[in-house]
């Protein structure tokens, strides 16, 4: 009876000294974000900045990686309260950075992608080997990947167990892909806490990816942060045909649907549905032409041994993640005025800032 006793009482020690360790909470966090926005905009060249913001001065600069891939980065930061925090780049005005957002056909969310001669990066990013997401933001993610496992190792080993993924813009979408990664991967520690802020986010995959990250990330812990007037989480171009629909859907068999239809109705609906199905398979091989095969043909001139993958019949995009909408008001109008040319007027860093101040002042 004492040595169950005894159980009892370290086990919940050990639980009570796991639950103690929790610094980050679920849920958004406007001031957590505002200091993920600081450390976002010190990327390029922490070194060149003059003055550090108050949110930042206490934090550590662990790791700086090399430009990678399509000039992918990441940066790895240490808070004082020991949350790790890794901060992906967007794009940057080069032609490299911006290829990779317009390389968007899909491909199936699990698999592999021949990144040079000698590398192969095998991923998954949802449990569901029908979901997809973009071959570019993959592609991105497979440069990265290999040292990022080792910085958050790295981390780790020096005893953090909770780490802030963060990204604005492309950065945003490869956050996604990044905390996705992470769940199913071998060789990377898992009794790890991560929290995820998608800034400005395009949409990373499709529907059955979104549902997977919503799931892996339920109860607050993976936010979408979007300005409603900014056109960039309206991207990439999203197209649904009846074969991007779950298998169990009244249009998989028409005459069932219809019923006892009189002839010239069924001809009349199965007209109509063909019609509208056709046009959107045509649409969608159209994209998938460009934004696959002539994208990729450009994507290959920089990375002269990638291998293209086998793009999925899918252009099925959806948003991702728990949704944190900053609505537009009257001031925010008045300041931040569209002019016809200055087209990310709603998409940098000082409107998001006022934005999440207006709404969220307490904090």
């Amino acid at each position: 009876m004492k040595n169950i006793f005894l159980l009892f009482f370290f086990v919940g020690v050990s639980v009570a000294s796991s639950y103690s360790q929790v610094i980050l909470k679920p849920g958004f966090d406007a001031k957590e974000y505002l200091q993920m926005l600081d450390v976002f905009q010190l990327q390029n060249d922490t070194a060149a900045v003059p003055k550090m913001p108050a949110s930042v001065r206490d934090m550590q600069h662990l790791y700086q990686s090399p430009e990678l891939g399509l000039l992918n980065r990441f940066d790895i930061w240490l808070r004082p309260d020991k949350v790790g925090i890794i901060c992906i780049r967007g794009t940057i005005p080069k032609p490299n950075s911006w290829i990779e957002n317009f390389y968007s056909a899909m491909i199936p969310a699990i698999g592999s992608l021949q990144l040079n001669d000698t590398t192969t990066f095998n991923y998954k990013l949802a449990a569901d080997s029908g979901a997809k997401v973009h071959v570019g933001w993959t592609l991105g993610l497979g440069h990265m990947m290999p040292s990022m496992v080792k910085q958050i190792n790295n981390l780790y080993e020096k005893g953090v167990k909770e780490i802030i993924i963060f990204g604005h813009s492309q950065g945003a979408a490869l956050a996604f892909l990044t905390r996705s990664y992470l769940q199913y991967a071998d060789g990377v520690a898992k009794n790890i806490f991560y929290k995820t802020y998608a800034s400005a986010a395009p949409k990373p995959g499709d529907l059955n990816y979104a549902y997977d990250f919503d799931f892996i990330t339920r109860g607050g812990w993976g936010m979408r942060v979007v300005n409603n007037l900014d056109w960039v989480p309206e991207t990439p171009f999203s197209i649904q045909t009846l074969k991007d629909w779950n298998q169990a859907n009244p249009f998989i068999n028409l005459e069932n649907l219809t019923g006892e239809q009189k002839w010239i109705v069924k001809w009349y609906l199965n007209s109509v549905v063909n019609k509208m199905d056709r046009s959107t398979r045509k649409a969608m091989e159209r994209y998938q032409k460009y934004l696959g095969k002539k994208i990729g043909g450009m994507v290959k001139k920089s990375l002269k041994e990638y291998s293209y993958p086998q793009y999925a019949n899918s252009m099925n995009y959806m948003t991702t993640g728990t949704p944190v909408i900053l609505m537009a008001n009257g001031a925010y109008k008045a300041k931040y005025v569209f002019n016809g040319k200055n087209i990310f007027v709603h998409h940098l860093l000082g409107p998001y800032r006022f934005l999440v101040n207006t709404h969220y002042p307490a904090q």
